[in-house]
């Protein structure tokens, strides 16, 4: 029966390989246990996304009051948000019911989760002192500290954490949620304005596509170079030689989302210095950030420089 049912949740997973060891053994076991509630009662991925992200503001709001009581019960709400955040997945896996929206929604959940702890944890601390008898209120260097944090470091590793993982399961299975911005832009474009909203929304999902894409140079020409080399119909040693070299860096990509982050903000937050959790993003996480960056390309260009000399020697 335990291997029946653990072979039923892997079979909501991406990839084990992309899998974190806390979503493995408390995530995935809890999202797959609301996963098949919802199936029975007929409820709609997306929903289920939505239901999250609502959870998710209010866990922020209780990270305002500085109380331990109320960041403990944030806390709770978080982990429960998080666990719905991994359910909506599983159940579209385990339904069929996967659409686009759905993915631009349960990555929006995060962003959204985390611009509301930001905002809080910001009107939290404005008024309080500096920490080290410095003798001054955070006033407005909190939200410098916060801008940099947010928008100079979180925007960018959340997001090409997301996309070498859609990288790697696309050379694994043949398909992900790999999305390429020139695409979107088209569709975007071919929209009509009687969809407005989806229209805004691919301008904006096309935009944090390209840059992706911009992130990632050196990836971009290995991928045009095995397009035009290859069509569709890539190689299985040069997929085995990609996967195999980039594994590694998957430890880095799950730093760089939602678990460890969590940890920290929790941490912070019990010992009633959530700054702290700015600290850490812009320190050590950038550090990860640019190691798992400058890898990837490295990889992705040494690839390239060898398929081109077979070529040429061809």
């Amino acid at each position: 029966m335990r291997k029946q049912r653990k072979e039923a949740i892997e079979s909501t997973y991406k990839s084990k390989d992309t899998e974190e060891f806390l979503d493995i053994y408390f995530n995935r076991p809890i999202g797959f246990w609301w996963a098949t509630i919802f199936r029975k009662l007929n409820i709609h991925p997306n929903v289920v996304t939505i239901f999250s992200i609502i959870l998710g503001i209010f866990a922020a709001i209780c990270f305002y009051p500085d109380s331990l009581c109320w960041s403990i019960i944030g806390m709770l709400v978080l982990i429960i948000a998080n666990t719905l955040d991994s359910a909506d997945g599983q159940l579209a896996r385990m339904t069929g019911k996967k659409t686009l929206w759905g993915r631009l929604l349960d990555g929006f959940a995060g962003d959204i989760w985390f611009f509301s702890i930001y905002l809080s944890i910001g009107l939290r601390l404005t008024s309080q002192p500096i920490p080290f008898g410095i003798g001054h209120n955070w006033g407005v260097w909190i939200w410098i500290l916060m801008f940099f944090s947010g928008i100079m470091s979180h925007k960018d590793q959340a997001s090409l954490a997301d996309y070498y993982r859609n990288i790697y399961l696309k050379f694994l299975h043949g398909e992900s949620e790999l999305n390429n911005s020139a695409e979107l832009h088209k569709e975007q474009l071919s929209t009509p304005w009687s969809r407005w909203f989806w229209k805004i929304w691919l301008f904006f999902y096309q935009n944090y596509t390209k840059r992706q894409e911009h992130l990632t140079p050196e990836f971009q020409k290995f991928y045009r170079l095995l397009a035009i080399k290859y069509g569709i119909s890539t190689p299985e040693t040069i997929k085995k030689e990609f996967l195999s070299r980039t594994f590694p860096l998957l430890k880095w990509t799950n730093i760089l989302t939602f678990n460890t982050r969590a940890i920290v903000l929790f941490i912070s937050l019990l010992i009633r210095q959530p700054w702290l959790y700015f600290i850490f993003e812009l320190t050590l996480l950038n550090v990860a950030y640019v190691y798992m960056r400058v890898s990837h390309e490295r990889i992705c260009r040494s690839i390239s420089i060898r398929i081109d000399n077979e070529q040429e020697s061809t």
